[in-house]
């Protein structure tokens, strides 16, 4: 984290860019190969986003973190472990890398690089499972967040994995990643209209989490505090 900002900033975009790469594109080959089977798509797009994981956050997380989640980079900001006048280039590459990685997962397998999504995901119970998905993720995320980098990347692939199943919305958890699967209209695509309250959802479900670890483990200037 000590790297200098332009460095972390293109690793988070980098980072980002490989995970929504990797997100879509094994949606596509997973709805290519399973025959209308949507369990074995979605059990294949489940390997493919939590390996993904594990290897992205390894990787890029003595970098810049590998927040590669603009809910993730307020949380560590609120938590003094990154500078605020930072979060708004980190949540720009977050973006970035997301929309350009969902480009280039719709041109590998021959589809139009842009192609807006028309896959339905509305209602109560989608924005109740992306709150919980994101309250769980956050609160992963701080609770091993004093472990070794490996071990926050194994927590968080295999919470994203089990998330897949245990929520009506597959557990997006990402804004970065809910507005860049807007544009491809594939297995792991949300309609545009239908993504404003999955962000609202995930805001409130990390901030929940945020402020709960404030207290379950408090940061060090709160320590200092006391």
């Amino acid at each position: 984290m000590r790297l200098p900002l332009t460095r972390r900033v293109v690793a988070e975009a980098l980072g980002t860019f490989f995970l929504l790469a990797a997100v879509v594109g094994s949606g596509v080959m997973a709805e290519r190969l399973a025959n209308g089977n949507t369990a074995i798509a979605l059990l294949a797009n489940t390997a493919a986003t939590g390996a993904a994981l594990v290897a992205l956050i390894i990787s890029f997380g003595p970098m810049s973190g590998a927040h590669f989640n603009p809910v993730v980079t307020l949380a560590f900001a609120s938590r003094h472990a990154l500078a605020w006048r930072d979060v708004s280039f980190y949540v720009l590459a977050q973006l970035m890398g997301a929309f350009l990685g969902v480009i280039a997962a719709n041109l590998m397998f021959g589809l139009p690089a842009i192609l807006l999504s028309q896959h339905s995901r509305t209602g109560l119970a989608q924005l109740t499972s992306e709150f919980i998905a994101t309250f769980g993720l956050v609160s992963v995320i701080l609770a091993a967040s004093r472990a070794h980098v490996a071990v926050v990347a194994i927590a968080v692939g295999a919470y994203i994995s089990a998330a897949y199943w245990f929520t009506a919305s597959t557990s997006f958890a990402n804004p970065a990643v809910t507005a860049a699967r807007c544009l491809s209209d594939t297995f792991s695509g949300i309609r545009p209209a239908d993504a404003p309250g999955f962000v609202l959802a995930q805001i409130a479900g990390g901030f929940a989490a945020t402020m709960l670890f404030k207290w379950l483990i408090p940061d060090e200037d709160q320590n200092r505090g006391e």
